[in-house]
């Protein structure tokens, strides 16, 4: 194939309808730059969904992949794994957590979060409590259990019956919550920041309040760090950032910077729970991903972190600029290198703009855009980026008088 007409084509004909895609096909990737089938360059400012923490092609996770490739892709977890235990140990000793199982991506580590909890319930505590709490506009994965987990009805439409034990609470919200307590629930699940509800974040307090209530009614506190985790928000882990952690975390998408890799971390009393056979995965943690989420975790700690605390005041005065500037803005959200911006206008077809002037953004919304760059982004690609984004504002014609 040589044209992004031809691969747009094949892929029509061949793949199942299940993405609303951009009409764009990258073929090379390096730092934070894309490149399609006629050689158009793009600011990547997507990152693959918060995938891609690091860049495209950066040497320390090609020379991962190169080195391990050679030696061993797959075994299974009847044997014990050399790097799946080095992995686990660098997130423990990094986090609040005691123990760590691995997985293949956010969906099953959430959906092992849930299986846990409930184990937890029935075996430590002796009592037949099940339900989890989740949030309104929580997104917590795609399987038939996480989409009932999911509080929102668009990811749920024409799927139901959708499997009990979920409630829904409004996010950042504790009364909302305190009212739907029922003696069958066992834990929260919330997101430090809802990622695909809009990029929101809780008042500093929030935490803290759940923490309280968690203890009140004994029950557990789970962390979905899908998104968020991995250094996306200026800390390793999102939880840093109100010094609550929880008792359960689960973490994907940027832990193997593009290599399909899930993990769940838990304390040790709730981990416990789980005995041989409760639990597993075919492919969790073979030594080929567990290898380069190794170096992609060290090289996010040593490197990204700090650029991150560098780099997104600057972004963050750039974005929070815009709305006095356009009143097509309505409202710009974010933390770290994470941002959302509601649009006075539908987001996709801005989008669709951007992606002509060479900028990667993306919708989570019918009205909001969201942006998630490289944690190694530059301040001139930032200046690039923001340049495009202005431009598609001007566009609208809905620039302030200054």
């Amino acid at each position: 194939m040589t044209s992004t007409a031809e691969i747009i084509e094949l892929s029509k004909k061949y793949l199942l309808n299940t993405y609303n895609r951009l009409p764009m096909a990258p073929v090379k990737g390096r730092g934070c730059w894309l490149w399609d089938a006629e050689g158009k360059k793009y600011l990547d400012f997507f990152s693959g969904i918060a995938v891609c923490n690091l860049g495209h092609s950066d040497p320390r996770v090609l020379r991962a992949i190169a080195v391990q490739a050679r030696k061993l892709l797959h075994t299974s977890n009847v044997f014990y794994l050399d790097h799946q235990a080095e992995l686990a140990q660098w997130l423990v000793e990094h986090s609040f957590a005691d123990k760590v199982f691995f997985c293949n991506s956010g969906a099953e580590a959430n959906e092992g979060a849930v299986k846990l909890a409930r184990k937890y319930a029935r075996k430590i505590l002796g009592q037949d409590r099940y339900e989890v709490i989740t949030m309104n506009r929580s997104f917590h994965g795609r399987t038939l259990g996480m989409i009932s987990a999911t509080g929102q009805e668009k990811v749920q439409k024409g799927f139901e019956p959708l499997l009990p034990g979920f409630r829904y609470a409004d996010f950042g919200d504790l009364s909302s919550l305190e009212k739907i307590l029922s003696p069958q629930t066992i834990a929260i699940m919330v997101e430090p920041v809802q990622g695909e509800g809009g990029v929101r974040l809780p008042s500093p307090d929030y935490f803290k309040g759940l923490r309280d209530l968690c203890h009140r009614h004994k029950l557990l506190l789970i962390y979905d760090e899908v998104q968020v985790g991995i250094g996306r928000t200026g800390k390793m882990f999102a939880y840093e950032h109100s010094g609550i952690a929880p008792d359960i975390m689960t973490l994907a998408k940027a832990l193997g910077n593009g290599l399909p890799i899930g993990a769940l971390l838990a304390r040790d009393f709730v981990a416990s729970a789980f005995l041989p056979g409760d639990h597993a995965s075919t492919f969790g943690g073979n030594p080929f991903v567990t290898a380069v989420a190794l170096e992609v975790v060290k090289a996010v700690s040593g490197e990204a972190l700090p650029n991150v605390g560098e780099i997104s005041p600057y972004l963050e005065r750039l974005l929070r600029q815009l709305p006095g500037d356009y009143s097509i803005v309505q409202e710009v959200r974010g933390v770290g290198l994470l941002w959302g911006i509601d649009l006075a206008c539908e987001a996709r077809p801005f989008v669709e703009r951007c992606l002509k002037k060479g900028l990667l953004i993306n919708a989570v919304g019918p009205q909001t855009i969201r942006m998630a760059p490289s944690l190694l982004i530059r301040k001139k690609e930032i200046d690039f980026g923001i340049k495009i984004l202005k431009e598609a504002l001007n566009e609208e014609g809905s620039q302030k008088p200054l």
